[in-house]
């Protein structure tokens, strides 16, 4: 990517929040990283403030308008203001732009690059429908989808430059684990004891999972960021409102509630955790960077259309592992906690097996995260938008 093209410009990107904190964590990672590290002035118009604080802690809710992290984030009101549209737009995830900001689009001399980010999928059909145009029916605009993905026929995922640098720096620092651990009122545990986040969805197999925990041979840390699991943890153990720096304990589990951290910081809970469960988008793709064995909490859908992504994303995640001669039952130990907690069945079933099978599932985690650190999504995005600008400005000179 030519630094000449995107120093300078201008970046708006529209976010809806659906998923409580999926949507919004997508966009303010994308923000900051067009920002920070390719010189673009970017405002971020968000319809929901405070699920936008839970991620940036700093932020005001009662501002309208505010610079944090080199990017200037709006209130994304029904009256919409009257601005400049940017160079490049991005409406996240399907949201509808304010009408009055499509006009103001199509007037421009040199109409926005308007692009529609979709939801992640390793769904096959992605590969094709990437970067496809959609006219407008009536303006002179057209509207580019892109498809983050995991293959490179996809936009890729999104990736800051030094992320797979202080992973392994922290990995390999025992005094800044041991930070880490005291950060969050803990001793670091032992060498012994396996350490496990959990940020999920309410989720019927959890009882079933924490009593595997509890019977099994193995001490094990759970670690919880607030979330809407409490309630369940909370009835599982007997007691009401779990809150941050709770801990309870049974058998040979150990379950310790953190608060819920600023997006940056929860990079440093996936590097210090053996095992980490996710929920959604944004969460899943950290666990993959972070080169660790995961289970993912797929968005369920109606129709269990989300079944059929989840069935897609195994298949590719499983590949490099199956050619390059990995046990296959380290692979179905893997499939089968994914299947079970997604199902809401008998996690806790499958999970001696899936444990029993971590130190073979590790190597192949690591080099996936190496693998799709080649495809990323912010550098993706602005080629792609360099080439629709020259498109455009082969199709005036040859009127």
């Amino acid at each position: 990517m030519r630094r000449d093209f995107s120093a300078g410009l201008r970046c708006d990107i529209f976010c809806n929040v659906i998923d409580n904190y999926g949507d919004i964590g997508v966009c303010w990672r994308l923000a900051r990283q067009l920002a920070n590290e390719h010189g673009l002035a970017v405002r971020l118009w968000v319809d929901d403030l405070a699920s936008f604080a839970r991620l940036c802690p700093e932020a005001d809710v009662t501002q309208d308008s505010q610079h944090r992290r080199g990017v200037e984030v709006c209130a994304w009101h029904k009256q919409f203001p009257d601005v400049q549209p940017a160079s490049i737009v991005i409406e996240a995830f399907a949201c509808k732009l304010p009408e009055s900001y499509i006009e103001a689009m199509a007037i421009q001399k040199h109409p926005p690059v308007w692009i529609n980010l979709e939801y992640l999928s390793a769904e096959d059909w992605v590969e094709g429908c990437h970067g496809l145009p959609s006219p407008h029916p009536r303006l002179p605009l057209t509207k580019y989808f892109f498809f983050p993905g995991f293959t490179r026929k996809t936009g890729g995922l999104l990736l800051e430059r030094d992320l797979l640098a202080r992973r392994d720096a922290f990995q390999h620092d025992v005094a800044a684990q041991q930070e880490f651990w005291r950060g969050i009122g803990l001793e670091t545990p032992s060498a012994d004891t396996l350490k496990v986040s959990l940020f999920a969805y309410e989720n019927a197999a959890l009882p079933g999972l924490f009593d595997a925990w509890a019977q099994g041979e193995q001490a094990l840390l759970c670690l919880v960021p607030e979330g809407r699991i409490l309630p369940q943890l909370g009835l599982y153990f007997g007691v009401s409102a779990p809150q941050a720096g709770n801990e309870y304990a049974r058998g040979n589990l150990r379950v310790r509630v953190l608060p819920f951290v600023a997006q940056e910081d929860y990079d440093w809970l996936l590097w210090a955790c053996d095992v980490n469960f996710v929920r959604g988008e944004d969460s899943c793709v950290r666990a993959q960077w972070a080169g660790k064995p995961f289970i993912w909490q797929i968005y369920p859908q109606h129709d269990e259309v989300h079944w059929q992504k989840l069935q897609a994303f195994l298949a590719l995640y499983n590949a490099p592992r199956l050619s390059a001669g990995e046990d296959p039952r380290a692979v179905l130990a893997l499939q089968g906690v994914w299947r079970e907690w997604n199902k809401e069945g008998e996690a806790g079933a499958t999970w001696p097996a899936f444990v029993a099978a971590l130190d073979e599932l590790q190597p192949g985690a690591r080099d996936w995260a190496g693998l799709l650190a080649k495809n990323n999504l912010a550098l993706n995005l602005l080629d792609f938008c360099r080439k629709v600008g020259r498109m455009r400005a082969f199709k005036i000179e040859g009127q």
